[in-house]
């Protein structure tokens, strides 16, 4: 099994900061892409940004320029550096990983994390 936590939300204020963290354990044997979602109160969950093993990036029209996703390979570890944050910023936020569990086959399963509150407000 895989558990994933985050941990770095918070409140903060319009143009304000906040770096995120997601660090994934238990029995695995490689963690593929991992990544950040959210979701605002009423409205769907959204893909936020995604990183691969290797480190290529990529990132939702919202937030590019704004937020990078970065991690730690050998942590088992996810960033989000959240920057220039703006009201409509505020949501909860997931990560995602796409776990190969097993060395013997190659199943990619998809494990969440329980989310971390931002809330953007003056």
């Amino acid at each position: 099994q895989v558990q994933l936590v985050e941990s770095g939300g918070g409140l903060v204020q319009p143009g304000g900061s906040l770096r995120l963290s997601c660090a994934a354990s238990g029995s695995f044997f490689r963690i593929n892409d991992m990544g950040w979602f959210r979701q605002a109160p009423g409205k769907q969950r959204e893909w936020v940004a995604v990183i691969s093993t290797s480190g290529t990036t990529n990132y939702a029209d919202s937030v590019k320029g704004r937020f990078t996703i970065s991690r730690d390979n050998a942590k088992n570890t996810v960033y989000l550096q959240l920057n220039n944050l703006k009201s409509e910023d505020t949501a909860a936020y997931y990560c995602k990983a796409d776990v190969r569990t097993d060395w013997r086959d190659m199943i990619i399963r998809q494990y969440w994390g329980q989310g971390t509150q931002v809330t953007v407000s003056s």
